[in-house]
């Protein structure tokens, strides 16, 4: 039996009101509250300022100008403070559902599609948990039929919304007259360290708040969109420490080394194999500028060919798996042709995708 192939029809995204410019307050503020010596602000300075990121949006708005402080700063004493993790979590219940039914509710209105249209709910994170969870949020809140089938992809980082695209094919595959919707809620800041370690400077400084979502469907009806093709996945044969997540006593502890570019650098041959011989458009996560000028160099890349990866990192930093899909809403106007789209995560996990942009 051909299958029609499956296609993202829309993709839309949503951040929360938040807003933190990268140097002329993120930079500044954390070296005035991580503790350190001389060197630990000059290693500060220079990440924060050789990031590739100018804002970064975050639920937290304890650190804004005229804000009474909160759960992470006290205002009157100019301290930060050290939150649990329950804490934390119960801020992610709040923020993360708000997110995941506007960005659910967006895509319903933005393809005039009833509620009654949707059959099956995919929701992705690695920021926190809660049960009921986002799927269930999002059949409740917007209407959606009691029967609509329900998944969660949880706690897989930056690459998770593969595997959620992924399923949303294989269901469209199986039921031709699917509406698969694909959300991704990624709420990083809640988890801010304080620390003056390498790994704690580095990952405090690219990781922001945003979710995105996208309808996938095999239907004939309608034009344009991006086709799903295939999708690859690689372990690479050193990194397992290099990015990894663990549940602290406060807040996800986050390990994000400095090796991790030239880990992938040196292992992107094994994905050559899986790349088309000829590639229009490239859809890279932008997990920070030095990952992306490793992959721009060791795929032998136009500078204009990560123009987009490159302008979300600057505009909105990493927000872990909802990331791509800012990056693959940029591409739905583009010119039609192939695209390879990538990401990386604990592992390291190396992710890819073949689509067509049409």
């Amino acid at each position: 039996m051909t299958h029609r192939p499956a296609r993202i029809i829309d993709i839309r995204t949503q951040v929360p009101p938040y807003v933190y410019e990268q140097n002329s307050f993120v930079r500044e503020f954390m070296k005035a509250h991580v503790p350190g010596d001389r060197m630990t602000q000059a290693v500060l300075h220079r990440v924060y300022t050789a990031s590739g990121i100018a804002r970064r949006h975050s639920v937290i708005p304890d650190f804004m100008p005229g804000s009474p402080g909160g759960l992470y700063y006290d205002t009157a004493a100019e301290r930060v403070k050290r939150p649990g993790t329950g804490d934390r979590n119960r801020l992610y219940k709040d923020w993360a559902s708000r997110l995941y039914v506007g960005v659910a509710t967006d895509l319903l209105a933005h393809n005039g599609l009833s509620a009654d249209a949707i059959t099956h709910v995919v929701s992705v994170s690695c920021t926190g948990f809660y049960a009921p969870g986002p799927d269930f949020d999002i059949v409740r809140q917007c209407g959606l039929r009691d029967t609509v089938r329900r998944y969660h992809i949880g706690f897989m980082g930056c690459y998770a919304a593969f595997p959620g695209l992924k399923l949303a094919q294989t269901i469209c595959q199986a039921e031709p007259d699917a509406m698969v919707m694909v959300v991704a809620v990624e709420l990083c800041t809640l988890h801010l360290n304080f620390a003056g370690e390498p790994d704690a400077i580095l990952s405090a400084s690219v990781f922001a708040d945003g979710g995105a979502g996208a309808i996938v469907t095999a239907r004939a009806e309608g034009e344009g969109g991006i086709e799903l093709d295939t999708f690859g996945t690689h372990l690479t044969a050193t990194g397992e420490t290099d990015m990894a997540w663990t549940i602290g006593d406060s807040g996800f502890d986050m390990v994000l080394s400095s090796y991790i570019p030239d880990i992938l650098q040196a292992n992107l041959g094994l994905l050559l194999p899986d790349l088309p011989p000829h590639v229009d458009h490239w859809a890279i996560h932008p997990g920070g500028r030095a990952i992306l000028d490793k992959i721009q160099l060791g795929l032998g890349l136009d500078p204009a060919a990560l123009a987009h990866s490159r302008g979300v990192l600057s505009e909105y930093g990493n927000m872990s798996s909802a990331t791509i899909l800012f990056v693959l809403r940029r591409f739905l106007n583009e010119t039609p042709g192939t695209l390879v789209a990538m990401a990386f995560g604990p592992g390291l996990t190396v992710e890819t995708a073949t689509m067509r942009v049409c």
